[in-house]
């Protein structure tokens, strides 16, 4: 069944991609447009990849965590990752690097990185669910509540602007060095979540009955920390912050497959690579004074979906 969901998913990208080359509030004609190569290969194609990737990095880090937490309300951003990742951006933006392009992605990744080793400090040796959501819900606190402070004592206005749009996510200006430094973190990360896709199948068994199948809480720990830190950490460096991927993907994938954790993480790669794509498309071709930002089109897109999921529960239906 996943093997035909991989397909079809991969069908709809392959179709998607040429679409998404030619959208835009000019749409490009290959035949007529000048400079069409240029601008479809130095400005559209990596913009596309890049959407993909970070969908991709999203949606996997989203079905391992609801996995994992046996919460399908579960997102990427409870684990502080991805906020630890936007205050590393806040404050290369802060210390005035916004013209030095490669630092705001390199400082994000060492905000990633933190926020990494620290759940891993923490929760990293018992293992245990409760830890590991509580140490990550402080994570993401404390970085939440810095980089409000860094905002608060923002040096000038200009800076503060720069923060508050690059917070708001987008695939803007983004080009082939953003490629190149998303690209093989996010592929690292969802092969270490890919690793542990077995431990989480155990998982639903319960505790007991997964100790009893040789599964390591450790390791499993492990590998979703540097799954989750690669994959998210490595488009929040990119792009900023963009949310409820993990949570909506998961979700429309689920009830295609044999719903076991481990056969969820591929197909939600490719469901959020065509999500974010689909989504940076929209953003474009809106016609507003300015470009939609993508953070705020796929919010207003999950937080209903969200609100629906709810209702769900309260009926039990989910």
């Amino acid at each position: 069944m996943s093997g035909r969901l991989n397909l079809t998913l991969l069908l709809a990208l392959a179709v998607a991609v040429p679409l998404s080359l030619l959208a835009g509030r000019v749409w490009i004609d290959p035949g007529s447009t000048a400079n069409a190569a240029v601008i479809l290969g130095e400005l559209r194609l990596p913009r596309a990849v890049l959407a993909i990737v970070i969908g991709a990095g999203l949606g996997a880090s989203g079905a391992a965590m609801q996995g994992y937490l046996r919460n399908p309300l579960a997102d990427p951003g409870l684990f502080g990752i991805a906020p630890g990742a936007a205050l590393g951006a806040v404050m290369a933006l802060w210390f005035g690097y916004a013209s030095a392009p490669v630092l705001v992605p390199l400082f994000a990744l060492v905000g990633a990185g933190g926020a990494m080793a620290l759940l891993a400090l923490i929760a990293g040796r018992t293992g245990g669910i409760a830890l590991f959501t509580l140490a990550g819900l402080m994570i993401s606190s404390l970085a939440g509540a810095l980089t409000s402070l860094a905002i608060s004592l923002a040096p000038n206005a200009f800076a503060m602007s720069e923060i508050v749009t690059w917070l708001f996510g987008a695939l803007t200006d983004r080009g082939w060095p953003d490629v190149w430094l998303a690209v093989p973190l996010t592929l690292a990360g969802i092969a270490a979540l890919m690793l542990a896709g077995r431990s989480l199948d155990a998982l639903t068994l319960g505790d007991a009955a997964a100790r009893s199948l040789g599964v390591q809480p450790g390791r499993l720990v492990a590998l979703l920390v540097v799954g989750i830190g690669l994959a998210v950490g490595s488009g929040v460096a990119v792009a900023g912050i963009v949310g409820f991927v993990g949570l909506i993907v998961p979700h429309l994938v689920r009830p295609l497959t044999d719903k076991r954790p481990g056969s969820l993480i591929v197909p939600s790669a490719l469901a959020g690579g065509l999500l974010v794509l689909v989504a940076d498309v929209i953003c474009r071709v809106v016609p507003l004074v300015t470009e939609l930002r993508l953070g705020i089109a796929l919010s207003l897109i999950g937080a209903p979906f969200f609100l629906m999921l709810l209702l769900k529960m309260r009926r039990g239906a989910v």
